[in-house]
């Protein structure tokens, strides 16, 4: 299988570890990602909402750059998706307006839990698995862009999604039932208003943990970097790891969780590592 690559900015800085454990996942299934050259800032989430023009031009960019290679896009990053998809459906829609006489572009936009969740992938992961995630209770969490809004991003089952409970469980963990798998995370507000943050923040931890959770998975890189950092500001209560879905597949995989990925999280994340620690003893006493 072969696909380009849009990681998009956050991927380059905050999300270091993201774009590393896309890239590995993929090397490790057999996948081969070819990067867009010269891509762009999508210009989520600023440029959007300062400029509509603006906002639409930079991911039409990107996407006139990958139909050259006429290869389906997979996107990691959230916000990205969302923006390169609004692109798609002017383009199509609107082509002279963007003085574009007809977009050629035939190339799919992916997301990562929608590529992640095919079957295709499944017994890719199941062909390698080292290490089931048995034991491992974990709150799916999906935030605002990768579902919404449907008549952009084409997702169907927005309300009640079930991508990441479809992969948690390739990989033997089992995902809890939760209220607040689309909730807000106030990413884009965690700047100017970190009061609101805050809050936001602390009913997703509390809700999680209520369900059972051990700590959180996501495929958003703003997500991620929110709710850990928001939960390190909040005095008392209890703190979840969240990990990024591909960090958990690559564990799996590989049967090993680096002392080096783990330092990456704010809040501790050494959950992952007793579960796998289990696992392995279990199997040892069984044999």
């Amino acid at each position: 299988m072969k696909l380009s690559y849009y990681p998009g900015c956050s991927l380059q800085g905050t999300a270091l570890d993201y774009d590393k454990s896309v890239r590995e996942f993929c090397s490790l299934v057999g996948v081969e990602l070819v990067e867009i050259p010269d891509w762009n800032c999508c210009g989520a989430s600023s440029a959007h909402m300062t400029r509509h023009e603006v906002g639409m031009r930079l991911p039409m960019r990107n996407l006139l750059l990958a139909a050259e290679l006429g290869l389906d896009i997979l996107v990691p990053c959230a916000a990205c998706f969302q923006r390169l998809k609004a692109a798609e459906k002017s383009l199509r829609e609107a082509p002279e307006y963007w003085d574009v006489e007809r977009y050629q572009g035939n190339c799919r936009i992916i997301h990562i839990s929608t590529f992640l969740a095919s079957q295709a992938i499944n017994e890719a992961i199941q062909q390698r698995i080292s290490n089931l995630l048995k034991g491992m209770k974990l709150g799916c969490y999906y935030g605002c862009l990768s579902l919404r809004h449907p008549k952009i991003t084409g997702v169907s089952n927005f309300e009640q999604p079930e991508s990441l409970e479809t992969i948690v469980r390739y990989v033997g963990a089992e995902p809890v039932p939760w209220s607040h798998r689309t909730e807000c995370c106030s990413g884009s507000l965690t700047m100017a208003r970190p009061d609101i943050a805050r809050r936001l923040v602390g009913d997703l931890v509390e809700a999680a943990v209520r369900a059972g959770a051990d700590a959180l998975v996501t495929d958003c890189p703003m997500c991620q970097v929110n709710v850990e950092s928001r939960q390190m500001d909040m005095a008392g209560g209890p703190r979840l790891p969240v990990y990024f879905v591909t960090e958990l597949i690559n564990a799996a995989l590989t049967g090993d969780y680096p002392a080096k990925q783990k330092r990456l999280h704010l809040v501790d994340a050494g959950v992952l590592s007793a579960v796998m620690q289990e696992n392995h003893r279990s199997r040892e006493e069984t044999v």
